[in-house]
């Protein structure tokens, strides 16, 4: 008899001489470890949410009520306020590190180098109290030439407030990560495209912000919010130096009112809701800056990322 086609092609011959095997009527093998897996993880998620759910001590009734407490939401703001500025503050002294890390001239390099080995091999908590104390090294801060005439004197201690200390303690860190992360996005773009780019005449200025930057930025948007939402959890430690955050907001409640467990989780809450904003914020940019290293799609702000080939 012979078979049509599609009927040979779904046989397939076994080991065994002359036995087929129909392939449309094959079945997955049934792996009874993962079927074991499956369920000791579901019990153990339920068993947790249980002890969550139905714990008295965690008292969520009294998490409702602080939730959206006035003197919560100030220190939220204030966590909010002070992840925004110390990233603007890491970019603003990010960029010129990684420029300097990536010049010619060996005193810039040498700069670059010393900044980013200083404030990253320090803790953000010792410098932020390092700045809070700043009176006890320098009483008065003062504006002049050096070795010459003062304009003007501040106290220290009026100058450098909680919020300064902060954002100077947090600051200066992210500063050197993030000078970091800049320098690698730019080493990530083949040299190729600046020498195209200078040998169509483009001058450096041009050649930075119209070829490198766009193609660096994919490169550098991932690390960068991680960075970023890394910065949102490390806002924590400066309830230290007694900065209304949102952390010192809820010590200040359970500290009269001995509810520790649920002031805790209402901060937690609110840690939560603000990583996953930024998260948003992030596979969002993510997205945005990767379409133009798609061939067919538009890429940096609605234009594919130029490119030049010479070939």
């Amino acid at each position: 008899m012979i078979r049509s086609v599609a009927a040979r092609r779904r046989s397939i011959p076994t080991f065994s001489e002359g036995v087929s095997v129909d392939v449309a009527t094959a079945r997955p093998r049934v792996h009874l470890w993962r079927i074991g897996a499956t369920v000791l993880l579901l019990l153990l998620a339920a068993r947790f949410m249980a002890f969550v759910l139905f714990t008295p001590n965690f008292q969520w009734d009294v998490v409702a009520q602080y939730v959206t407490f006035p003197t919560v939401l100030h220190g939220l703001v204030v966590t909010i306020v002070i992840t925004l500025s110390c990233t603007g503050l890491s970019i603003l002294i990010g960029a010129p590190i990684a420029l300097f890390r990536l010049s010619p001239l060996v005193a810039l390099r040498a700069i670059g180098a010393g900044y980013v080995w200083l404030f990253r091999g320090l803790p953000a908590l010792v410098q932020i109290v390092f700045w809070f104390n700043l009176a006890y090294l320098l009483p008065r801060v003062a504006l002049g030439i050096p070795f010459g005439p003062t304009f003007a004197s501040w106290s220290t201690n009026d100058l450098i407030t909680p919020f300064i200390a902060a954002l100077l303690g947090l600051g200066l860190t992210e500063a050197a990560y993030m000078s970091e992360i800049i320098r690698a996005g730019i080493l990530s773009v083949d040299p190729g495209q600046r020498d195209a780019a200078r040998s169509l005449g483009l001058g450096p200025t041009k050649t930075f912000f119209q070829i490198i930057v766009p193609q660096a930025m994919p490169f550098i948007v991932p690390p960068m919010g991680s960075q970023l939402i890394g910065l949102a959890k490390s806002t924590s430690l400066v309830s230290v130096v007694a900065t209304t955050d949102l952390l010192f907001s809820v010590e200040v409640i359970y500290s009269r009112t001995f509810e520790v467990i649920p002031l805790l989780l209402v901060a937690c809450f609110w840690y939560l809701v603000l990583v996953s904003v930024l998260f948003g914020v992030q596979v969002y940019l993510e997205r945005r800056f990767s379409r133009g290293r798609e061939s067919n799609a538009p890429g940096w702000f609605g234009r594919r990322a130029p490119t030049l080939d010479l070939s």
